[in-house]
């Protein structure tokens, strides 16, 4: 009695539930593609597709009735360009998928070629880019992929473990799908989870606008479902809606350039390359209109590279050999122009004279030998100023090579420090060298000077600045605080919106922070767990997968 009284309930309320979530999405802009009843909006074969269980887009091949090829059933609405689409897809059995900017193929009735969102039965391919009658797979579930102009694609970075993205997707049963087009920048998402990230560079084979359609696979005989089909058309200034911090993203998109030093220094510390591509996933997780470029090992090649940027990150070694060294006068016209500056670690040393001026214009200061050093010391930061970069952050203590008494502008013109502390005597334990000691700093350390060891900087002409001394040890950046206050900079100097409560990134497992590692040997003594506990003590939960 009691079964059969909630059901009545359900059948009852689930019209106005349903109702009531078409009108929110339609509020954000979304349009319903298929209205539950017919297809009369699309075009595909009638032997294979057809309206099932009270408004279900159905393909289904047989053995009697197979299909001798893939044929799709295609929306008849036209070309779409930059989108949000979402839908709900259920398989049993067979493989098939989502085209996207595709086209028709000349001569043949029903058949479509360009991107797909793939899914099969069997959870292989599910959630993968692939291009039908192209270049075939794009990119694999759960990496971040940048498709070079005539080149293969390449693996830019991870959007976490292959098997938890896995496990995300539910067989045999309804599945939430979003498809996020915008620009090159291509975005498959299953239930809440980002399975690819891929930006294609190749305009010649790679495709701004066409048509959607749905397909059904060749081969042994299966079923394939499609309902709740809506599209939101976006702008290149729209944001994409849903997924995880979404309700962060504020005004328009921006382009984040990283640019990661070669590889150098033992196992986990100056991991420039795994540093950037991580930094890169957590800002796009979290700010998902922010698109993020990453150019590994040294300065790009690419004449474009830093084509509308709105902020530069440099992570890499310094010094004299500082990789923007060579390149200094074509930054600063970018910065000129209001293109922010971020130096991370080595990143903000360079020699005195040109290379360090510049630098008081980019960050409002720098590493300067003789003056500036660099011991390893837990620092402790426990109040915070009235500025967007330090919004969010929480008291926090950890252990890194933070730089410290860095050469400022005089009278810190324009620059607000972010991350401040006190370090001991111990600091200094060492002779007095370019790095390592000088007069100037012991005399600043026993008078109690408290040291800026992140900061942020207002320049002439608009631009924004940030330097960050930590760094060295990569796995820091599995602590919260010490990677929102960089993620925080990265927006602000983007001269984006920081959220109320910083840029809330996801955090990253074990094996997201140890993807992409250069080619190093593991140190014998090297232990897991004490890195587990480091970042716990930090406020972080780091899992150890």
């Amino acid at each position: 009695m009691l079964k059969r009284l909630l059901l009545t309930l359900l059948v009852a309320v689930l019209p106005t539930v349903m109702s009531t979530a078409r009108a929110d999405e339609a509020a954000e802009g979304f349009k319903w593609l298929f209205d539950g009843k017919d297809i009369i909006d699309w075009d595909g074969n009638p032997e294979f597709w057809t309206v099932e269980d009270g408004g279900v887009i159905t393909g289904r091949t047989t053995s009697e009735k197979p299909t001798k090829g893939n044929t799709f059933l295609v929306w008849k609405g036209g070309n779409v360009s930059d989108f949000e689409l979402r839908l709900q897809i259920k398989i049993n059995g067979g493989n098939s998928g989502i085209q996207y900017r595709s086209e028709t193929v000349p001569d043949q009735k029903w058949v479509i070629k360009g991107y797909q969102g793939d899914f099969d039965s069997t959870n292989k391919y599910t959630g993968i880019l692939y291009e039908e009658k192209g270049r075939g797979i794009l990119a694999q579930r759960g990496t971040k992929v940048k498709i070079p102009a005539g080149g293969k694609p390449e693996v830019v970075g991870s959007l976490g473990d292959e098997k938890e993205l896995a496990a995300a997707v539910k067989q045999g049963d309804w599945n939430d799908y979003t498809i996020i087009a915008q620009g090159n920048h291509l975005i498959h998402k299953i239930n809440g989870a980002t399975m690819v990230d891929v930006t294609d560079e190749d305009s010649e084979k790679g495709k701004k606008e066409g048509l959607l359609a749905l397909q059904l696979h060749a081969g042994p005989p299966m079923t394939v479902q499609f309902r709740n089909i809506r599209i939101k058309h976006l702008s290149a200034e729209a944001k994409p809606t849903g997924g995880a911090g979404a309700d962060q993203v504020k005004g328009p998109s921006k382009k984040v350039v990283f640019v990661a030093g070669k590889p150098s220094h033992p196992y986990g510390t100056h991991e420039h390359n795994a540093g950037c591509l991580l930094l890169a996933m957590e800002l796009e997780k979290a700010m998902p209109s922010y698109k993020t470029v990453v150019y590994r090992n040294g300065w790009p090649t690419e004449a474009d590279a830093f084509e509308g940027a709105d902020t530069i990150v440099m992570y890499c070694d310094g010094g004299k050999n500082h990789m923007v060294v060579p390149h200094l006068e074509k930054v600063d016209a970018l910065a000129k122009k209001g293109v922010g500056i971020v130096c991370v670690h080595y990143g903000v040393e360079v020699e005195k004279g040109a290379a360090g001026d510049k630098f008081l214009d980019w960050i409002g200061g720098y590493f300067e030998a003789d003056w500036s050093v660099n011991p390893h010391w837990t620092a402790k930061f426990e109040t915070f100023p009235d500025h967007p970069v330090a919004r969010g952050l929480k008291p926090f203590a950890i252990n890194d090579e933070w730089y410290y008494h860095m050469r400022f502008r005089p009278e810190m013109k324009g620059v607000t420090p972010i991350l401040s502390a006190h370090p001991g005597p111990e600091t200094l334990s060492r002779p007095d060298g370019h790095h390592s000691g000088n007069p100037h700093v012991r005399k600043a350390v026993a008078a109690g000077e408290i040291q800026h060891v992140a900061w942020a900087s207002e320049n002439a002409g608009g631009g924004r600045g940030f330097g960050f001394t930590g760094g060295h040890d990569h796995w820091n950046w599995g602590a919260p605080d010490f990677r929102k206050c960089v993620l925080n900079a990265i927006v602000w100097t983007a001269k984006g919106e920081v959220p109320a409560g910083g840029v809330e990134s996801p955090q990253p497992s074990y094996g997201e922070l140890e993807a992409n590692f250069d080619p190093k040997k593991l140190p014998p003594n090297f232990k897991k767990e004490e890195v587990i506990k480091k970042i716990e003590d930090a406020g972080g939960k780091l899992s150890a997968n």
